[in-house]
C-alpha cells in the first residue's frame, strides 16, 4: 500500500512539473493564458518540431502513450499558413503515425480541396499525440498534459489561420464557455506565445459523417477561411 501512494505521489509531482498548476485549478478546466513549457526550444523551424517530437515522446506515466503504437505528431507544409488542429488519432493513424488517414481524414481532404487546398498547403496535427483507448474522447487531464504542448506546436509553425476542427480542440484552445455550434463560424484573434493567428472552429469531419445535414454549415466555415486567406495573401 505504501508502495502504491509514493508511485502515486511521483506520478502527481512529474503531471505538476509538465503544466502549470493553474490549468486544473483555474476557473475554467483550462487556463488560456498560454503557458507554454518553460524549456524553450531552438533552431530552424524543422529542428523545434523535431525537438517537441521527441519531448512528447519522453512523456511518462501516460495511458495514452502506454496503449497507443505510434506517436501521431503531424502531416502537411511545415511552411503553411494554415493549421489545423483535430482531436486525437483513430486506429487508423495509430497504425500509420499520421493524422487524419483513415474516413475522417477522407472527408477531410474532400474539404479542403473544395476550397482548392490540400495536404501540400496546410499543417496538421491534433490535441493529443497518441490514439486515445476505443477512440473515446480525450480526457480533462490528458487535455491539460498535452496543452503545454501544442501551444509549443503552434508557436512554431506561427500560422495566420488556425481552425480547430470539433469541441476537443475548442476547448483545448480557447475554452468551454461555448459549444462548437455556437463558436463555429466566427474569427477570434489571439496571441499564442509569438504567433497571432486568426482562430476559427468548425466541426469534425467525423461529426459530420455523423451529422451530415450539418455539412451545410460547415461549408460556410469553409468559404469563411477561403475569403481569408484571400485577405490575408493581399
Amino acid at each position: 500500500m505504501k508502495r502504491k501512494l509514493n508511485q502515486k505521489l511521483l506520478n502527481l509531482i512529474e503531471y505538476y512539473h509538465l503544466i502549470n498548476a493553474e490549468i486544473l485549478f483555474g476557473n475554467s478546466t483550462i487556463n488560456r493564458n498560454i503557458k507554454k513549457d518553460n524549456q524553450h526550444i531552438y533552431g530552424t523551424k524543422k529542428q523545434k518540431l523535431e525537438k517537441l517530437k521527441q519531448k512528447i515522446k519522453y512523456i511518462k506515466n501516460c495511458e495514452l502513450k502506454e496503449n497507443a503504437k505510434n506517436i501521431v505528431f503531424s502531416d502537411g507544409n511545415i511552411n503553411s499558413k494554415i493549421m489545423i488542429i483535430g482531436e486525437g488519432p483513430g486506429a487508423q493513424e495509430d497504425l500509420e503515425g499520421i493524422p487524419f488517414v483513415g474516413r475522417a481524414g477522407k472527408l477531410l481532404d474532400k474539404m479542403l480541396q473544395a476550397i482548392n487546398l490540400d495536404r501540400k498547403k496546410v499543417y496538421i496535427s491534433n490535441v493529443v499525440n497518441y490514439r486515445p483507448p476505443s477512440n473515446r474522447k480525450p480526457t480533462d487531464e490528458e487535455i491539460a498534459r498535452y496543452f503545454p504542448y501544442l501551444l509549443n506546436h503552434i508557436e512554431i509553425i506561427s500560422p495566420k489561420i488556425l481552425l480547430l476542427l470539433g469541441s476537443t480542440a475548442l476547448k483545448a484552445v480557447i475554452g468551454d464557455e461555448q459549444t462548437i455550434s455556437n463558436a463555429r463560424g466566427k474569427w477570434l484573434k489571439k496571441d499564442i506565445g509569438t504567433a497571432s493567428p486568426w482562430i476559427i472552429a468548425s466541426f469534425h469531419p467525423a461529426f459530420l459523417m455523423r451529422q451530415p445535414e450539418q455539412k451545410k454549415l460547415s461549408w460556410i466555415d469553409l468559404k469563411m477561411i477561403r475569403d481569408k486567406i484571400k485577405l490575408i495573401n493581399k
